[in-house]
């Protein structure tokens, strides 16, 4: 464990706004994900009038269901962290060192993520629906990794929680944005199956975070994991490959929960301008 090496901000000039979100805390981590949620999908009617009517499934659905509302997004995430001046912050060096076991919860989810690839049906899907759904996973890595794992694991270390603290926040409001589905016509136990995975998925990707050191990579993690799911459950291959591949979500749960018991530390908050040392963050 070790603290951050400087202080992200060093002027007694700092903005209100700044200085807002730099004491941290759950409570706006919770704020910043409800708000991202609505701005997404009131984002998302922005391009129906574009959308037409593709068959269900098309890479031309897939532009207008996943990709242009998860870009747009993603871009308002950019745009919050250069107004906190924090895109590089949120990209650097974790501050806070991952032990060996974590790199269970990767190769989890990437060896699943390379099966499930492994036994598309690749004729039966197309090239572009495949290639519309691995730029759907980069949107969907992009803008949830960002969001979850980048704002709220920063604003919970900001406000001094634990690192337990943090992954459990950072892992239910990462579940919390996809009881959502619900809205969408999703059965309750199939969205309440979806929450405990994702819940646990997004376990294993705080641990990605911790054990690689950088944000880059549980983006990408999660950038295979969705089209392999999705493209699975349409076209699937033929052989017992397959189906080995498809029950995947479920050694990803099971050890997500388990790693909860083992995560420890703690990262040292910076310093605020205009906050005395020692008063209430949170």
């Amino acid at each position: 464990m070790s603290g951050r090496s400087e202080d992200p901000s060093t002027s007694t000039s700092i903005s209100p706004w700044k200085r807002f979100w730099e004491r941290g805390g759950w409570w706006k981590a919770t704020l910043l994900v409800v708000v991202y949620y609505a701005l997404y999908q009131l984002g998302g009617f922005l391009f129906v009038p574009f959308r037409g009517d593709p068959a269900p499934g098309s890479a031309s659905a897939l532009l207008f269901d996943y990709i242009l509302p998860i870009a747009f997004g993603g871009a308002l995430l950019v745009a919050f962290a250069l107004s906190l001046g924090w895109l590089r912050e949120l990209f650097a060096r974790q501050p806070i060192n991952g032990r060996g076991w974590m790199w269970i919860g990767v190769a989890v989810v990437l060896v699943f993520n390379v099966l499930r690839f492994a036994s598309l049906d690749y004729a039966a899907a197309g090239f572009d629906v495949v290639a519309a759904w691995l730029v759907a996973g980069l949107c969907i890595g992009f803008a949830e990794e960002v969001l979850t794992r980048g704002y709220v694991v920063n604003l919970m270390r900001k406000a001094g929680h634990s690192e337990l603290a943090t992954a459990l926040v950072s892992a239910a409001l990462f579940a919390g944005l996809h009881s959502g589905n619900l809205l969408g016509g999703q059965s309750l136990l199939a969205t309440g199956i979806q929450v405990v995975y994702t819940f646990a998925f997004g376990i294993c990707m705080y641990l990605t975070l911790r054990v690689t050191g950088h944000l880059i990579w549980p983006i990408l993690l999660h950038a295979s994991t969705d089209p392999s799911i999705f493209l699975l459950t349409t076209h699937p291959g033929d052989g017992p490959l397959a189906t080995f591949a498809g029950f995947g979500n479920i050694p990803v749960i099971l050890f997500g929960l388990v790693a909860i018991i083992f995560i420890r530390g703690r990262v040292t908050p910076p310093a605020v301008p205009g906050l005395p040392e020692g008063a209430p963050r949170d």
